[in-house]
C-alpha cells in the first residue's frame, strides 16, 4: 500500500500540489503507556517534488510534525499532463515515492 496520496492541478500557469502522507512521525520523547519505555524517534526528514523530473521543492522536517501529515504548495508552472513525483525519506533510511499526472 502506497504511503502517499497526491493531487496535482493546474490553472493559469499554477499548479497546486496537495499530499497526504501516512506515517507514525514519532518524535522519542514519548513513552509506552504500557511498558514505560520511549518509543523510539521515526520521522520523515526530506519531502522532495519534482514536475517532469526536476526538482521544485525540497522540504527538510524533524520529530515535531504531526502523524500522517499533510502538506500542500503551489508551483509556478506546470501544465495539465505533466508529471508530478512526491517523495519522502525518514530517519530510519525507509521511503516512498509516488508519480502522477497533473490535472
Amino acid at each position: 500500500m502506497a504511503s502517499i496520496k497526491l493531487k496535482a492541478k493546474s490553472k493559469n500557469g499554477v499548479t497546486s500540489v496537495k499530499a497526504l502522507i501516512n506515517h507514525p512521525m514519532e518524535t522519542g520523547l514519548r513513552k509506552d503507556k504500557k511498558t514505560g519505555e520511549k518509543i523510539p524517534a521515526h520521522f520523515i526528514q526530506e519531502v522532495t517534488c519534482d514536475l517532469n523530473g526536476e526538482r521544485v521543492m525540497t522540504a527538510y522536517w524533524g520529530g515535531s510534525v504531526s502523524k500522517n501529515p499533510y502538506v500542500a504548495f503551489n508551483i509556478d508552472g506546470g501544465a495539465k499532463g505533466d508529471a508530478i513525483t512526491l517523495a519522502w525519506v525518514d530517519n530510519k533510511g525507509e521511503k516512498d515515492s509516488v508519480e502522477d499526472k497533473v490535472d
